[in-house]
C-alpha cells in the first residue's frame, strides 16, 4: 500500500526488549482517498430541496445523493439554508458538501427513518436506519464546513435502537472533514466494519457518544473537538460470544491533535464491547477533560478478545482522572449476555505504554480490576509529570516499567500493587 504510515515502538522491561509489534500499517488518507477525481455536481436545489427548515427535503436529497452515484460519482452540493429530512443513503463515490451556512436538521418524525439490521452496543439486531447512512460502497465523504443536527425525538427509543446522525457499514474510504454534527440522546457517529476512515476537523457536541469505531480498520482522528455526554471516542468489536465468532477487530487507529470532553464519562474509551480484539491504537497530541478517566480500557469477563499494543504519548488531562483499565467488570449490563465460556472468555491486555504524560487530575492510574488467570502483560508508564490526588494501583500484572514519574499532591500511598512483576517499582513503593 503506498505512503504507509508504520509506527513501531519497543517495551522495554528490565533487560529484556518485548517488541510490542504495534504496526500501524494504513494510506496516508489525505493523499490517497478520492483517487479518482470527482468532477460532476448535483445541486440539491436542482432535485427540487427548498431549504427552508419546514417542508422536508427527504425526496430531493434521495434524488441528487442517487443520480450522483449511478453517474459515476461527484459531489452532492447542500448550499447556504436549513434543510429538514429523514433518513437518506449515500452511494458510491460521493461526496456530500455542506457549504456554509447549510444546516441539515432530522426529522421529529420515526417513520422517516426505516428500520433495518444494525450494529448496536457490539451486536447486529434491527433498528432505525442513521440520518445519513450508506452501507457496502466505497470512496463516500461528508466535507463541510455546514452542520448536521440529529433529533433528540427520535434518538433516544430503544428496541428497536434509535436513531443516529452518521452511519457508514461496510464501506471503503470513508471520508469527514471539517463540519459539525450535534445528537442528543443516542450517539452521533457509528463507523460500523469500514476500512481506511478518515476523520478531520470535525466538531461533535452530543449527550452520548461522539464517535464510535465498531470492528474498523485503518481509521485516522484528527483535529477534532468532540464534547459529548459519554465517550467521546469509543472503540469497539462486537459482544460475547456473537462478536467472538464473527471476530472482526478494530485495528490500525491513530487519534491525534483533539480537544476532547467526556461530561459524564471517558475521553477515549476502548471497549466494553472487545469480543473481537482491539489492538494497534496510538493516541497523540490530545487534550483530555473527563468526568472518569482520560482513557478508559473496559470490558468483562465473559466477552474475551485480546486487546493489545495500545499506546499514548504527549497527551495533556486537564481534568478527571488519567488512566483505568478493568477487564472483569466493566461494560453496560442492561441486557443479558450471550457469553464467551471458560478461560476463553476472559479478556486479555497486552502491551499498553504511556509517555509524556501531563496530568491534572484526580487518580493517576487504577489498574487493580485484572484477573489473576489472565494478567496484563506489558504496561509502561513513563516521563509524567503535574499533580493527581490519587496515585497508582496496581493488580495482577507483568512486565511492568515505569521511570520518570514526578507528579505531586496526592494523598496516602503513591503507589499499591499486588501480584506485579516489572522495573522501576521499588523507587515508587514508599514515596
Amino acid at each position: 500500500m503506498p505512503n504507509d504510515l508504520i509506527i513501531c515502538f519497543c517495551i522495554v522491561f528490565g533487560r529484556k526488549i518485548y517488541r510490542a509489534g504495534f504496526v500501524i500499517a494504513f494510506a496516508l488518507l489525505t493523499q490517497t482517498a478520492f483517487s479518482t477525481p470527482l468532477h460532476a455536481t448535483f445541486n440539491v436545489h436542482d432535485f427540487g430541496a427548498v431549504g427552508d427548515g419546514t417542508n422536508k427535503d427527504t425526496v430531493a436529497f434521495q434524488k441528487a445523493l442517487d443520480t450522483c452515484a449511478v453517474s459515476g460519482g461527484g459531489e452532492v452540493i447542500v448550499p447556504a439554508g436549513k434543510y429538514l429530512i429523514g433518513s437518506v443513503q449515500m452511494g458510491n463515490r460521493t461526496i456530500l458538501r455542506l457549504e456554509t451556512n447549510s444546516v441539515i436538521t432530522g426529522s421529529a418524525e420515526l417513520n422517516d427513518y426505516p428500520t433495518l439490521d444494525i450494529r448496536w452496543e457490539g451486536r447486529w439486531q434491527p433498528g432505525r436506519r442513521a440520518l445519513i447512512y450508506s452501507a457496502n460502497v466505497d470512496h463516500t465523504g461528508i466535507i463541510g464546513p455546514g452542520r448536521i443536527e440529529g433529533n433528540p425525538a427520535v434518538a433516544a427509543p430503544q428496541n428497536p435502537r434509535g436513531v443516529v446522525v452518521l452511519e457508514p457499514i461496510s464501506c471503503h474510504d470513508v471520508r469527514w472533514e471539517g463540519f459539525t454534527v450535534t445528537q442528543g440522546g443516542n450517539w452521533a457517529t457509528h463507523p460500523t466494519y469500514c476500512t481506511d476512515v478518515k476523520i478531520k476537523n470535525v466538531n461533535i457536541n452530543g449527550g452520548r457518544d461522539g464517535i464510535d469505531v465498531d470492528s474498523c480498520k485503518n481509521v485516522r482522528i484528527e483535529n477534532c473537538d468532540i464534547n459529548t455526554g459519554d465517550d467521546s471516542i469509543s472503540l469497539k468489536s462486537g459482544r460475547g460470544l456473537a462478536g467472538a465468532r464473527l471476530g472482526k477487530p478494530t485495528e490500525n487507529v491513530l487519534i491525534q491533535h483533539c480537544n476532547l470532553v467526556g461530561r459524564r464519562f471517558a475521553c477515549i474509551g476502548i471497549g466494553s464491547e472487545t469480543s473481537g480484539g482491539i489492538r494497534n491504537v496510538r493516541i497523540e497530541k490530545c487534550k483530555m477533560t473527563s468526568r472518569t478517566f482520560g482513557i478508559y480500557i473496559k470490558t468483562r469477563i465473559g466477552r474475551g478478545g485480546d486487546i493489545e499494543n495500545i499506546s499514548g504519548d504527549d497527551l495533556d488531562v486537564l481534568a478527571g482522572g488519567f488512566l483505568k483499565i478493568n477487564l472483569i467488570s466493566s461494560g453496560n449490563s442492561n441486557t443479558a449476555d450471550d457469553p464467551v465460556a471458560g478461560l476463553a472468555g476472559y479478556p486479555l491486555g497486552r502491551n499498553f505504554r504511556f509517555a509524556n504524560i501531563r496530568v491534572a487530575c484526580t487518580t493517576l492510574a487504577d489498574v487493580s480490576q485484572i484477573s489473576a488467570e489472565k494478567p496484563l502483560d506489558g504496561l509502561v508508564l513513563k516521563n509524567i509529570t503535574g499533580t493527581c490526588t490519587k496515585g497508582i494501583s496496581l493488580q495482577n500484572v507483568k512486565n511492568a516499567a515505569w521511570s520518570n514519574l514526578h507528579v505531586s499532591g496526592w494523598q496516602g500511598a503513591f503507589l499499591t500493587v499486588t501480584n506485579v512483576q516489572g522495573t522501576g517499582l521499588g523507587a515508587f513503593q514508599h514515596r
